[in-house]
């Protein structure tokens, strides 16, 4: 007589939960009132009064920093074109020369020395 075959399909649990659909919760749920939902808005809006203070000192030095990066500007764009032109002319010759204007050295003499 032959063996019993007790081979069983794998079934994956993941997708056996997903074919079932969401899961029911039991019983009512509890929601808070539209008076505490604005009590804990009020409360995160007050934050600690530390942060509070450390907030409006980065605004303030934040504004200062503003403030001396606009007159910097403004005083820059005063300035004539005769400036803009000198450095337009210096980095020009701050780069690498032509190939024009290259001179060949060779390391061995072109005549024979033997």
């Amino acid at each position: 007589m032959g063996k019993q075959d007790n081979r069983v399909a794998y079934m994956n649990p993941i997708a056996m939960a997903r074919s079932k659909g969401p899961v029911q919760t039991s019983g009512p749920t509890i929601q808070p009132t539209w008076e505490e939902v604005k009590e804990q808005l009020e409360k995160k809006k007050k934050g600690s009064k530390a942060l509070a203070e450390f907030e409006e000192k980065m605004n303030e030095n934040w504004k200062e920093e503003l403030e001396k990066h606009r007159e910097k500007l403004l005083s820059g764009s005063k300035s004539s074109s005769k400036t803009r032109q000198r450095k337009k002319n210096e980095k020009k010759k701050s780069g690498r020369p032509r190939w024009a204007d290259h001179e060949v050295r060779r390391s061995r003499p072109s005549w024979r020395t033997r």
